[in-house]
This record gives structure tokens, C-alpha cells and sequence, in this order.
């Protein structure tokens, strides 16, 4: 739920900016276990061409203690990238489908009766798109939305994501989206673990390390919204997908900072839960342009 650029650090070998438009519609056709299966194998296509994703994916997952899924998330990573177009290109009845089991959906009805708007959490974990695309087949649904850096793809993420949901732009206006979605019982969703521009975070631990993160999902929290963490898990063999819904373990409390410390500590715990579908290639360690890095990182990135 939120900004795309998170696989431009998977450097897959690519055909022509425009020839891309044409192969990922393909794609979309494809069956989902045949494209888990190109995916795993180009998760690992990833891992041996790119020297710097292989180094940030070592990194970051050792950083974590969670050496043991490194194996199956390398394969995970391409998974993820193949089954893209499915979840953007194809009718929103076909890809809702795709979620075969639901769990914690009565935090979802509790938020409705109670006339409360939804923020939904949803990391760089599992399928995080089916999570927003699930629920705006039933109700409203507001995303922040960065565009890609690759001008071929905007077009269809907005053709794709944006015919089934709102888009809010990662900028100002797009904040008084968010804001007005939420206070109208509306639902919003994003990725709180995507690196934010230069002062649109804090340094915050996350996995034992400083990291730039972002401060807007604890500002909206104090909407007075339900806030629920959310992610797609991807079933074996291309078996769908399994939507998992939790409410924090505690309702945020203190500053902001403190705030969104604590929104760091429950995605760790969420990530534990299945490191193997966490995306460890994305540089979520690295400092955004024009902002100063922790001081105990120096000029590590």
C-alpha cells in the first residue's frame, strides 16, 4: 500500500523501456503458480547480477537475526515482482479471489460498527498490494502514492492500482487526503516502512538499527482511527494468498517519536512471523538526499 520503488533495487536484466509496457500485460495473464515459479527464479537471477542488492539483502537480514529465511526470501523477492501484474492488471473480482483465507476481519467490522476510520500498516511483506485491493473491493479506500521513478510503469500502476483505489500523492495534499479519508470513517492505507524524504522522518531503531522513518502513520493515528497491521501472506505453489489482520499490542502512546518507535517494534514482530516474505533487498537503511545520517551510522548508507 503505498510507493513502487521498492523493486528498482531488484536489477533484473530488462528488455527496452518499450517493449516493458507490452511484457508485464502479458504477464498478467500467466497462472499464478507458473509466475512464482519465473519469480523464484528470478529472485535468485537478482541475487547473483546485482552486487549491491546482494550486499543490502546480506545486511539487512543478518542485521535482523534472521539468517535462517535467507535462502527462501532471496526466491521470495522475484515472487513478489512477478505477481505485480496480476495483482494491477486484472479484474479487481479475479484478484480478490486470489485471497483464499482471512484472518482478523472482525477488527475490520469492530472499526465499522464503531463508525471509526481503518489505518492500515501494511510493510514491504508477503503481497502487501492484495491487502488494499481486498478491502477496496468492499469499502473506500485511500493509498499513498509515489510515482515510479520508471516513467513506463506510472501508467499502468495507475490505470491498474488507481481503478480500484484513491491515490493520494506523497506530498502535502496528498496528507489532507489521508487526513479527510480517516476523519470521514474512510479507510487508508500505506507502507510505514518506506524510506520518507529528508524531513518527513526521524532516525528510529529498527532491527537494533537507526533507520529514516517515516512520522505520518503516527500523526494520523491521532485521527483517532483503528490502526491495523496488515500483509498478504503468499501460500505455496501459487495457492493464493492468506490476509492477516492485527491490532497493535498496545495503543500508541507518548510523542511522536515515541510513537513511531513503537510502530518500528510492532512491524519487527510482524516480520518475524514470516521473514521469509520480507523484502531485505529494499534499502531501508539508506539516507535520503539532503539529510544528515545518524551519528553513530557515519556515512554509511
Amino acid at each position: 500500500m503505498g510507493d513502487n520503488s521498492t523493486f528498482s533495487a531488484a536489477t533484473l536484466p530488462v528488455s527496452p523501456p518499450t517493449v516493458l509496457p507490452a511484457l508485464f500485460r502479458l504477464l498478467s495473464h500467466l497462472p499464478l503458480p507458473l509466475l512464482h515459479n519465473l519469480g523464484a527464479l528470478a529472485g535468485w537471477l537478482a541475487w547473483l547480477l546485482s552486487a549491491t542488492y546482494r550486499r543490502n539483502f546480506s545486511v539487512h537480514i543478518e542485521q535482523a537475526g534472521l539468517r535462517q529465511a535467507k535462502a527462501a526470501a532471496i526466491a521470495e523477492a522475484g515472487k513478489a515482482l512477478l505477481e505485480l501484474p496480476k495483482i494491477w492488471l486484472r479484474p479487481q473480482q479475479e484478484v480478490v479471489g486470489r485471497v483464499v483465507r482471512v484472518s482478523g476481519w472482525e477488527l475490520v467490522e469492530d472499526a465499522w460498527r464503531q463508525g471509526r476510520g481503518i489505518l492500515f500498516l501494511t510493510p514491504h511483506l508477503g503481497c502487501f498490494e492484495i491487502t488494499a485491493q481486498y478491502y477496496a473491493a468492499k469499502k473506500p479506500m485511500t493509498v499513498l502514492y509515489r510515482r515510479p521513478k520508471q516513467d513506463w510503469l506510472a501508467p499502468l500502476i495507475e490505470a491498474g492500482r488507481g481503478a480500484n483505489l484513491k491515490l493520494a500523492p506523497a506530498d502535502l495534499s496528498g496528507v489532507r487526503r489521508l487526513l479527510k479519508a480517516l476523519k470521514s470513517g474512510e479507510a487508508v492505507g500505506m507502507l510505514p516502512d518506506q524510506v520518507p524524504g529528508n524531513g518527513e522522518g526521524a532516525w528510529l531503531p529498527f532491527f537494533g538499527r537507526p533507520a529514516y522513518t517515516m512520522t505520518l502513520a503516527a500523526r494520523l493515528a491521532e485521527t483517532g482511527a483503528t490502526v491495523l497491521l496488515a500483509y498478504g501472506e503468499r501460500l505455496h505453489y501459487g495457492a493464493g494468498f492468506h490476509l492477516k489482520l492485527f491490532a497493535l499490542s498496545a495503543p500508541l502512546a507518548g510523542n511522536l517519536t515515541q510513537r513511531a518507535t513503537q510502530l518500528n517494534r510492532e512491524l519487527e514482530t510482524l516480520i518475524r512471523q514470516c521473514p521469509a516474505q520480507y523484502l531485505w533487498g529494499y534499502n531501508r537503511y539508506k539516507v535520503p538526499a539532503g539529510a544528515e545520517p545518524p551519528p553513530e551510522a557515519g556515512a554509511r548508507s
